[in-house]
C-alpha cells in the first residue's frame, strides 16, 4: 500500500547541537514504520535529527513511555489491538502518565471508527490525519509544527522551573550566615539553575567567588575546574583575573561569551565577584535567569556582612569580658583565648560540625564569668581553701549561668550551658549538679578539658606549671572518671596541636 506521494523533503541546516528529537511511531502495520522512517530519514529541525522508536501495540507503547525518556512526538494509530486502542492510549498519556508535553498526532486508515470532529473535541490530541492524505510534504509540515510546539512548551516549562528555583534558592542562600557557606551556596544555586533538566545545554559549569581587597582577589568559593583553589589568588587564571578587574573597574555585572561575571558591592564597601563559565554559549533564557537571580545577591551579601559584623562584635565582647574576669586572678587574660582554641580543636576531633565547633569556641571564653561574684581574697588565696570557701567558689558555675541566661543569642545560651556544667565529672563526682556521663552537655565536657589543660600548663597563684607530658598522663588517668573516654581519645588525636596552643604566652 502506498501511503505517501513522492515529494522532495525540505531540510533545515544543521546547528551546533546534535541531540535528536525522539519520535514514537505507534502502529500495527510494519509498512507504516518503514515508509515513515524513509520519508523523514534526512529531516532536521533546529539542527537536530530525528530518533525513531517503533511500537506495534498500545501496550507496547505504554511500556516505552513509562521508561522516562523524553519523547517529542508520537505518530499514533487509532486501531491496533482494538478499534479504540489509540484513543484509550491518548487518555492514558494525558491523565495517568500526566505527560502534557509530547505532541500526539493521531493517524488512522479507518476514519469511520474515529470521526475527526468527535475525536478532536473529546481527546487531547494535537493533530488528526488520515493516512491517505499524508504526502511526504504534509508529513514534514505536521512533524515540524509538532516539534515546534513541543520545543516551545519545554522552554516555557524550563522558564517556569527556573523562576521557581530562583525563589527557592534565594530563600536558601538568605539562610546562610557565614561568608564561605553563602558564596558556596550562590555558586551551587547558579550552576544548578542552568542544569535542571535534560533540555539544558549548559550541562557542566565551573565557577569562582572572590572578594577584592587592595587590588588582590581572595577566593571565597570555587567549583568545577577551580574546585582545588585555596584562598590565595594564585590559582585564578590570567584571563579570569582580567574579567574580575573589568568588573571592579566598571562596577557592574556582565556576560562575556560563555561566561558570567557578577559584581556585587555591599553597603560596607566590600566588592565581591562571581565568575561562572559553561561548556557552551549561554542562551538568552540562561542570561535572563542569571540576571533575575543575581538581582538579589547584593542584598544577600549585605545581610551576610552585617551578620559577620554582629558576630565579630559579639565575639570580641565575649572575649574581652572573659579576659576581664580572668585578669582578676591571673597575670594575663590569654587563658580564655587559649581555652577557646583548644575547645575548637577538641570539638573538631570529636566530629562536631563546623558551625557547632565555632560556636563552642566563641562561647568558651565565658566559662568562668561567674567568678566575678567571688571575693578577691578567695580568688587570690595561695593556700588551700577551707570547705566553706570551696563551696563559695563552686557557686561561680550557677552564677555564670544566671548572668548569661537572660538573652536570646545562641552563643550566649551556649556560654551559659558551659558556665554551669564545665566542672561536672563523667563519673558524677563533679559540681554543681552531680551530672553523670552523657547528661553533661558535650560543649561543657569539651571546655572543661580545655580549661584543665591550659590551667595546668601555666603558673597560677596556687600552683606551678606542669610539663605537657605530665598533663597528658593526668588526662589519660582521668579517663572514665573526670573525662569521657571519647573525649580523652579526641585529646590524644590532636594533642600536638593543643601543645602548640597552650604554649602561647
Amino acid at each position: 500500500m502506498d501511503f505517501f506521494a513522492p515529494e522532495p523533503v525540505q531540510q533545515i541546516p544543521r546547528g551546533q547541537f546534535a541531540t535528536p528529537w525522539k519520535i514514537v511511531i505507534a502502529d500495527d502495520e510494519q509498512e507504516v514504520h518503514s515508509v515513515t522512517r524513509m520519508v523523514l530519514n534526512d529531516y532536521q529541525f533546529g539542527g537536530q535529527n530525528l530518533e525513531f522508536h517503533s511500537t506495534y501495540s498500545a501496550a507496547e507503547t505504554r511500556e516505552l513511555l513509562q521508561g522516562g525518556e523524553d519523547f517529542a512526538v508520537i505518530l499514533l494509530d487509532v486501531v491496533m489491538e482494538t478499534e479504540t486502542a489509540g484513543l484509550e492510549l491518548v487518555q492514558w498519556i494525558r491523565e495517568e502518565l500526566q505527560n502534557s508535553f509530547i505532541r500526539i498526532i493521531l493517524r488512522t486508515g479507518q476514519p469511520g471508527y474515529a470521526p475527526e470532529t468527535q475525536v478532536v473535541l473529546n481527546y487531547d490530541i494535537n493533530d488528526y490525519k488520515e493516512k491517505t492524505e499524508l504526502t511526504s510534504q504534509k508529513l514534514f509540515t505536521t512533524i515540524t509544527s509538532a516539534i515546534r510546539g513541543y520545543r516551545d512548551l519545554k522552554v516555557i516549562d524550563r522558564n517556569r522551573k527556573g523562576l521557581r528555583q530562583i525563589v527557592q534558592s534565594t530563600a536558601n542562600i538568605f539562610e546562610l550566615t557565614s561568608l564561605k557557606s553563602f558564596t558556596n551556596g550562590v555558586l551551587t544555586q547558579l550552576t544548578s539553575l542552568l542544569n535542571f533538566d535534560d533540555s539544558s545545554l549548559l550541562v557542566q559549569t565551573s565557577g569562582l567567588a572572590v572578594r577584592e581587597e587592595h587590588g588582590e582577589f581572595h577566593v571565597l568559593a570555587a567549583t568545577g575546574e577551580y574546585g582545588a583553589c585555596d584562598e590565595s589568588d594564585s590559582c585564578i587564571p590570567a584571563a579570569v583575573r582580567r574579567l574580575f578587574e573589568r568588573g571592579v573597574r566598571e562596577k557592574q555585572s556582565f556576560f562575556e561569551k560563555d561566561a558570567f561575571i557578577g559584581y556585587y558591592r555591599t553597603q560596607n564597601g566590600s566588592e565581591n565577584l562571581l565568575y561562572l563559565k559553561g561548556r557552551h554559549q549561554l542562551r538568552e533564557l540562561d542570561r535572563q535567569l542569571i540576571q533575575i537571580f543575581s538581582s538579589n545577591i547584593t542584598i544577600a551579601f549585605d545581610k551576610v556582612y552585617l551578620n559577620l559584623d554582629l558576630e565579630e562584635t559579639q565575639r570580641e565582647l565575649i572575649q574581652t569580658l572573659g579576659e576581664v574576669v580572668e585578669n582578676r586572678h591571673s597575670e594575663t587574660g590569654q587563658h580564655v583565648v587559649r581555652v577557646a582554641e583548644v575547645s575548637y580543636c577538641l570539638a573538631k576531633a570529636m566530629g562536631v560540625d563546623e558551625e557547632e565547633a565555632k560556636q563552642i569556641r566563641e562561647a568558651a571564653p565565658m566559662h568562668d564569668i561567674g567568678k566575678i561574684t567571688i571575693p578577691e581574697e578567695i580568688l587570690f588565696k595561695t593556700g588551700p581553701l577551707s570547705p566553706e570557701e570551696f563551696e563559695l567558689v563552686k557557686t561561680h558555675t550557677s552564677e555564670g549561668r544566671r548572668m548569661l541566661s537572660h538573652t536570646k543569642r545562641r552563643t550566649l545560651h551556649k556560654a551559659a550551658e558551659i558556665a554551669l556544667n564545665h566542672h561536672e565529672n563523667w563519673d558524677g563526682s563533679g559540681y554543681p549538679g552531680g551530672l553523670r556521663g552523657e547528661e553533661i552537655p558535650l560543649a561543657a565536657q569539651i571546655v572543661g578539658l580545655a580549661d584543665a589543660v591550659d590551667a595546668l600548663s601555666h603558673e597560677r597563684a596556687y600552683a606551678g606549671a606542669w610539663p605537657f607530658e605530665s598533663i597528658c598522663d593526668a588526662i589519660a588517668q582521668s579517663k572514665g572518671s573526670r573525662f569521657s573516654p571519647r573525649l580523652v581519645a579526641a585529646f590524644e588525636s590532636c594533642k600536638d596541636e593543643i601543645a602548640e596552643i597552650v604554649a602561647t604566652p
